[in-house]
């Protein structure tokens, strides 16, 4: 975090919260809540002309608030960040586009799965421009016909930022298995896309487990090292029989990856019994490595699941899964290799160890 605020070069002893300018006064300063900071700052960071984003609390009575009293709803304070950026580089006016479109600005009870007011959206202005633009692009946001109910975010004068806690700072970097989940189940970026269409969010700004490594080798190779069922599985389409294949009924901690080039695939977290005697999952581990293709193979029309890197054949996903997802991925054992949750750190998986960690 020191980092951060060196490169920055604000802090709160050094930067007037209503200015908006640093003590360099080549920087400026943006504050907006969005909900759980962990996602509005992730979405900042990485936007050409940013300095530093840094998560805290603000809009609250008690001073150095902890992360336990602004939780609980107490103190007044909402869950922020506070944006240093060149103005050179990235106008305000397009911070405001970006924080836009990561939140829902009718929701007065707080933001997605996270409720109450230390969760509420808001803008906190750091000069009478800022404040102008800020009220601009509500106004106009209200009356583009986007949304079927007021726009409701506040726009109040910026008071003293609280920096949240260090483990708080870049979240989504340093636990990015966990942050993802999160998000996920949040809620946040389907309603984005659903508001916003697909590739306005900014989760792709998070670390990406597809790898170069991950790689399909030549099919001679696929036949010496495959068995003749993993092989007419994932390079012909194949389907093993239900009952008789090694997962459909494994219950252990870990991971499942791809058979030929080992690329994550899906999590035993979220594995369910589908009675249909082939493992099932309600969602993949890491999304970028499914593709989805339309089969219309055996008189029916299907969707298909294969992996990314290596192509291989998966299995199919319906839509008769249980919650949160609604989706049964219901896939072949032969296309997998079971990865146990003690094994991952050797096996070069250590950064999903955290989903099991009670």
């Amino acid at each position: 975090m020191f980092k951060k605020l060196m490169k920055g070069l604000i802090f709160m002893l050094i930067l007037n919260p209503f200015t908006g300018f640093s003590a360099d006064a080549k920087y400026e300063t943006a504050t907006f809540a969005g909900g759980c900071f962990w996602c509005v700052e992730s979405a900042f960071e990485g936007i050409p002309g940013v300095i530093s984003v840094v998560s805290g609390y603000t809009g609250g009575s008690k001073v150095n608030p902890t992360y336990e009293e602004v939780s609980s709803g107490t103190t007044g304070h909402a869950e922020a960040v506070q944006v240093t950026y060149d103005s050179k580089k990235v106008t305000y006016r397009q911070l405001l586009d970006v924080f836009w479109k990561q939140i829902d600005p009718t929701d007065r009870g707080g933001q997605f799965v996270d409720r109450g007011s230390q969760y509420r959206s808001g803008i906190f202005y750091h000069s009478d421009e800022q404040k102008r633009l800020a009220e601009e692009s509500k106004a106009a946001l209200a009356k583009s016909g986007r949304y079927d109910k007021p726009v409701i975010t506040e726009i109040t004068r910026a008071g003293t930022f609280y920096p949240a806690e260090e483990y708080h700072q870049d979240y989504y970097k340093k636990s990015p298995v966990r942050y993802k989940f999160y998000r996920h189940n949040s809620g946040r970026d389907q309603y984005l896309q659903k508001i916003w269409g697909k590739g306005t969010v900014s989760s792709h700004r998070l670390p990406r487990y597809a790898s170069e490594d991950y790689r399909k080798p030549g099919k001679d190779v696929l036949k010496k090292e495959l068995s003749p069922l993993q092989y007419e599985v994932t390079q012909e389409q194949g389907t093993e029989p239900p009952f008789k294949n090694a997962y459909w009924n494994s219950h252990g901690e870990g991971i499942y990856v791809d058979i030929v080039s080992g690329e994550p695939l899906f999590s035993s977290r979220d594995k369910f019994d589908s009675g249909t005697g082939w493992p099932s999952f309600t969602r993949p581990l890491i999304p970028g490595n499914i593709v989805e293709k339309k089969d219309a193979s055996f008189f029916m029309t299907r969707t298909e699941v294969r992996s990314k890197h290596a192509d291989s054949h998966l299995g199919h996903v319906f839509g008769d899964g249980p919650a949160p997802t609604g989706l049964r991925y219901c896939m072949n054992s032969a296309a997998m290799r079971f990865i146990p949750r003690d094994d991952l750190e050797k096996e070069g998986y250590g950064q999903f160890l955290e989903l099991f960690e009670k």
